[in-house]
């Protein structure tokens, strides 16, 4: 096991910017980062911000365990997953499975 399998963690951030021109709410994105700690996970959040004004960080959320299942990272060649499901749900009958 290398160090890098050991010191980092996986983090959900989800931030939060002034609102864009002519909106009366924050903008809001969700990111996922790798760091060694949660000072560091709230630095590489900020970086992917997407939005015009500066991000503040409103949560981040260690992921080890998710419905079950431990998380574990793992070195990879690729530097991204690039599979993104833009499907509408609606909200009607969102229980019926």
């Amino acid at each position: 096991m290398n160090a890098d399998e050991t010191t980092n963690h996986l983090f959900v951030v989800y931030l939060g910017g002034d609102p864009a021109p002519g909106r009366l709410s924050e903008d809001h994105e969700v990111v996922v980062v790798v760091a060694p700690d949660v000072k560091q996970a709230r630095v590489a959040a900020r970086l992917k911000w997407k939005g015009t004004s500066r991000p503040h960080v409103d949560a981040v959320q260690t992921l080890d365990v998710i419905d079950g299942f431990l998380v574990k990272l793992q070195p990879t060649e690729r530097s991204d997953s690039s599979e993104i499901d833009v499907t509408y749900e609606p909200t009607e009958g969102w229980a019926d499975g």
